[in-house]
């Protein structure tokens, strides 16, 4: 079983705002590492409290918080960004 990885308007809106090696780099890894992964567990850290049922991917300075959707095989990309300013 094999995960598709899916993004919302939210997280291509933030991708289109950074340079664009950061972008390359970032979708880079989410292709290397996420699309068609066996388990998207393994590369990501579970998050808790009020960001509970969400995951994040760590790409050097930068963010990506997903959500993990078993029964439909995808990987949501909710967000990306600076590790500085993702949480808030």
């Amino acid at each position: 079983m094999k995960y598709k990885v899916r993004f919302t308007q939210r997280a291509l809106k933030e991708l289109k705002k950074l340079d664009k090696h950061t972008a390359a780099l970032i979708l880079g890894w989410i292709r290397k590492n996420l699309e068609d992964c066996e388990d998207p567990r393994i590369h990501g850290k579970a998050l808790t409290a009020n960001l509970s049922g969400q995951w994040r991917y760590r790409v050097g300075d930068y963010r990506i918080l997903a959500e993990i959707q078993d029964e439909n095989i995808i990987i949501l990309i909710l967000t990306v960004g600076h590790r500085s300013e993702i949480y808030n």
